[in-house]
This record gives structure tokens, C-alpha cells and sequence, in this order.
């Protein structure tokens, strides 16, 4: 049987990737849809955030 889930290294990913994004600002105004999709990448991509300091705020305009 599949397991189902993101399970507990998936959820400690998401979780630093939360923390690294709202250090760097990504997780303000999220009505905005460009602001969201950019959260939303940094989230997923916070390495290169974090340790590359690749800016994600250009993404989407």
C-alpha cells in the first residue's frame, strides 16, 4: 500500500520554507496575484534563498 501525504520531511521543508520566505518578505500582501505566486515559489524554493540569494520578488509582474 501507498502512503499518502507529504510526510514528516515534506512537512519540515514547508515549514523552513515558510520561515525563509517571511524573513525575506515574500509573505506580504497576498491579495496580490504576482505577490502570491511569488510566496508561493519561495516558499517551495527557499534553498535558493536562502543560501543563493536568488531574488524571486521579479517573478511575476
Amino acid at each position: 500500500m501507498g502512503r499518502r501525504g507529504i510526510g514528516l520531511i515534506g512537512a519540515v521543508y514547508l515549514a523552513i520554507g515558510v520561515v525563509v520566505a517571511s524573513t525575506h518578505g515574500y509573505l506580504v500582501a497576498w491579495n496580490i496575484p504576482g505577490n502570491f505566486v511569488e510566496g508561493l515559489a519561495a516558499i517551495v524554493l527557499w534553498p535558493l534563498v536562502a543560501f543563493f540569494a536568488v531574488d524571486l520578488h521579479g517573478l511575476v509582474t
